[in-house]
């Protein structure tokens, strides 16, 4: 076993261990969705930004650094802007209703303005689109193991989904919040101290102009319109943070927390886009963009920064992946078991699913990564049908309780057959800027006003 690997086996077993110590308390589903609503800007702040730097924002920016330059920025900085926009737009009101309707899941304020119908529908969809995301951030952690010990990506995936799962079935939110915690120190002293260490390799900044655009943030503005339409709505409507917005204390925490996170992200969005574009001096050739950054880190960073830097990467895989059982576990347990099996199932019931969902929605993620072979690939599909799915329905949910289901089922229904004809038929392209994600919105949109105009007349 080498020193790498061995730095990365020592740190999950450390996640591991704080996770059962956290989880020994959790008895209840308001402490293991919500946290008992008492999470303070501290521990709100870092299990958001520690949700939201996973395989894509890192492993998966340092690729398009790798192959597109510094406009790679715009993948983790869209990301950030969403963020910014739920601290101050929908979270606060968002917490209120949470609140107010002892709200849980997502799936509760949709039923609170829509009827149990649509949430059923949406619960559904997104637990099987949820596995998309969850198989990214396995498939980072199986790069890494693998760049660092060759093991196979079946293994790497499977070390990967057993320890996000041990943790988080321990203690949901609170177990998460803890280890997030210590997840984001972690991360940040790895790249904050790698970041110049590597720029210094290459000559500092100046060193890093290989080729024409390749320094500018920019370059004409395509690959930045994309980015953002595919992510700041994802990142302003996520399930998995909506509710990690309902486990704070109160609204000023939401702000404050959520608000912090956005600022965060969009500085560190520079970060890994940085050490792409200095892998591609050193290592020009490398087979595949995604092995960038675990390439530089082994054969290029000291023996030490090698392993805080893998370190730190494997804690954004992992952190982004118990976000992502957070969603599974919630959905299927309080959206589907006890809202249509079992209305009736005690508290002690609805924990004991939401703890095996968790299991379920881990070991599926398993096998979807291995399906998967790129973590981009993975992610666009996630971010692509969580956006159209809920972008409208919840926005709207926030702002009228004139609507009803017709129009959530339109929107809905007619938003995501367009997004994925538009995106098969154009290879994911779309029409110049219009790509699929926007113009499955821009039809979920129209659907929605559609249906509720016509009922209003009516």
């Amino acid at each position: 076993m080498n020193l790498y690997l061995a730095a990365i086996l020592g740190y999950s077993g450390l996640l591991i261990v704080i996770g059962l110590f956290v989880g020994r308390g959790v008895k209840s589903t308001d402490t293991f969705f919500v946290a008992g609503r008492n999470l303070g800007p501290v521990l709100l702040f870092s299990t958001l930004l520690a949700a939201n730097i996973g395989a894509g924002s890192t492993m998966g920016a340092a690729g398009i650094g790798y192959a597109r330059g510094l406009v790679g920025w715009w993948w983790v900085g869209s990301a950030g802007l969403g963020t910014l926009l739920l601290a101050f737009w929908v979270g606060p009101r968002v917490w209120r209703l949470a609140k107010e309707h002892d709200l849980q899941t997502v799936g509760d304020l949709l039923e609170l303005r829509y009827g149990g119908a649509v949430r059923g529908v949406v619960a559904v969809l997104l637990w099987v689109t949820t596995l998309f995301v969850l198989a990214a951030q396995l498939i980072a952690v199986a790069i890494v193991l693998q760049s660092v010990a060759g093991i196979p990506k079946f293994y790497g995936c499977l070390i990967g989904g057993i320890v996000v799962s041990a943790y988080f079935t321990a203690g949901g939110l609170l177990s998460s919040a803890w280890v997030n915690l210590v997840q984001l120190v972690v991360l940040t002293a790895g790249f904050v101290w790698i970041v110049p260490a590597a720029l210094d390799s290459v000559g500092g900044f100046s060193g890093l102009t290989i080729e024409a655009g390749y320094t500018d943030i920019w370059q004409g503005g395509g690959p930045a319109l994309y980015y953002m339409a595919l992510l700041v709505p994802a990142f302003i409507i996520s399930p998995g943070l909506v509710q990690k917005v309902y486990g704070a204390r109160d609204e000023r925490t939401v702000r404050i927390a959520v608000g912090a996170a956005g600022l965060a992200l969009m500085l560190f969005a520079f970060l890994p886009v940085l050490l792409g574009m200095v892998a591609r001096v050193h290592f020009p050739e490398l087979s595949t963009q995604a092995l960038a950054l675990p390439t530089l880190l082994v054969r290029e960073m000291p023996i030490a920064l090698g392993c805080l830097g893998l370190a730190a990467v494997f804690s954004a895989e992992v952190s982004s992946a118990d976000a992502v059982l957070f969603m599974l576990a919630t959905s299927l347990s309080r959206d589907l078991y006890r809202r249509f099996v079992r209305p009736d199932a005690s508290d002690a019931d609805v924990l004991r699913v939401a703890r095996g969902a968790a299991l379920v929605g881990g070991l599926l993620g398993v096998v979807f990564a291995i399906a998967f072979e790129t973590i981009i690939g993975a992610l666009t599909v996630f971010y692509s049908f969580l956006s159209v799915l809920f972008f409208v329905p919840v926005i709207a949910a926030l702002y009228t309780r004139r609507a009803g289901p017709p129009e959530a089922l339109a929107a809905v229904g007619l938003g995501i057959p367009v997004l994925i004809v538009v995106d098969v038929m154009t290879a994911g392209q779309g029409f110049g800027i219009w790509n699929p994600t926007l113009i499955g919105l821009l039809v979920s949109g129209v659907a929605f006003i559609s249906v509720f105009t016509v009922r209003r007349k009516e």
